[in-house]
């Protein structure tokens, strides 16, 4: 396995962590999720672009090369 191929993996579970840790934020009511709602939207959006332009890297290099 390749260190691109384990990075985009990486990524991609770090998108769907953040992406699950959203959606329990959103399951309780209280002051959790409405102080951290809009940083974990972003921290995950930061993230997914990430793992998309790894993604691209890593389809680009495997035809390129």
């Amino acid at each position: 396995m390749s260190l691109l191929t384990l990075t985009v993996v990486l990524a991609l579970i770090a998108t769907i962590a953040t992406l699950m840790w959203g959606i329990g934020s959103m399951t309780t009511d209280g002051s959790y999720n409405e102080k951290r709602k809009e940083r974990l939207m972003f921290t995950r959006i930061v993230i997914q672009v990430f793992a998309f332009v790894m993604l691209l890297a890593a389809v680009y290099l495997s035809t390129t090369g």
